[in-house]
């Protein structure tokens, strides 16, 4: 039975991962700020926080880990994400997210040796066709070219994950990884000239996202997960969608539709049997 403290901090961490999206398409559809400066801001501020946890916690001037490939894939999610959140609602992006998160992993460790078995396989299945109902034309279907970016973002986080695991201390890494993501970050403003768009309140919500949402979540997240079995931790992820989905509602006045609702519990669905099939 997972304990009170651990239960309450691994709710927070989801919040806050869920919170990305929320922040993310608040920003895009309600204020001036464009996307490339999103991703900057985000980046920016997410490296300052991680930076300052870690100088506080091993009393470090600049964190030792993390690596330039893996920052490449998350200055590539984090405009993948930024850059898609302009056509989806928070929880269509958040839903796709993870799904190519998820199948980027499973099929990697396919590719690997890891072979499913029948059940696994069939949760694959499942969850493979919820993504296509999501994005088959229709009334209610998603942008392509945002679908497109948030798709790149989660495959790439996907990346981003798998290079994570024994790459040391994974708050020390993270925060080495958002380092060397900045100078990517900024390479977008001068290629972005034309569009780059600017206020208060984009502003603020960039910040949070970075600074909150992420370097706080990650920082929260990587100290609970120890304390988690692995099927655990992979099955409690499964609610960023859901959390993502239910704030759309409440907080951005976003519709809940058919075909989400559908292809969301076939997708979610999907990777649950998937991940609790597995042992450990």
């Amino acid at each position: 039975m997972i304990q009170p403290k651990i239960l309450l901090l691994t709710s927070l961490a989801m919040v806050a991962f869920a919170g990305n999206s929320l922040l993310c398409r608040a920003a895009l559809r309600d204020t001036a700020i464009d996307p490339a400066s999103f991703t900057t801001v985000r980046l920016v501020s997410g490296a300052l926080m991680l930076w300052l946890l870690v100088a506080v916690r091993q009393s470090t001037p600049f964190p030792r880990g993390g690596s330039w490939w893996s920052a490449l894939a998350l200055f590539v999610y984090a405009a993948g994400f930024s850059f898609a959140y302009g056509g989806l609602t928070a929880a269509m992006g958040a839903l796709l997210l993870f799904g190519a998160v998820q199948v980027t992993m499973i099929g990697v460790g396919i590719v690997r040796g890891d072979r499913p078995g029948g059940t696994q396989w069939l949760g694959l299945v499942v969850a493979f066709s919820g993504l296509v109902g999501l994005l088959l034309p229709g009334l209610s279907a998603p942008p392509l070219a945002s679908s497109a970016f948030m798709i790149l973002a989660g495959v790439a986080w996907g990346i981003y994950s798998l290079r994570g695991k024994g790459a040391g201390e994974p708050t020390l890494a993270t925060a080495g990884n958002f380092l060397r993501s900045v100078p990517m970050a900024l390479l977008l403003i001068p290629v972005m000239t034309s569009s780059i768009e600017l206020d208060q309140d984009g502003l603020l919500l960039a910040v949070a996202s970075g600074a909150l949402a992420s370097g706080l979540g990650y920082a929260v997240w990587y100290t609970v997960v120890p304390q988690l079995r692995s099927a655990s931790a992979a099955t409690i992820q499964l609610s960023v969608p859901v959390i993502a989905a239910v704030g759309g509602v409440l907080l951005l006045g976003e519709p809940l539709t058919v075909r989400l609702v559908v292809a969301g519990a076939a997708v979610l669905g999907g990777i649950a049997l998937v991940i609790l099939s597995r042992k450990g």
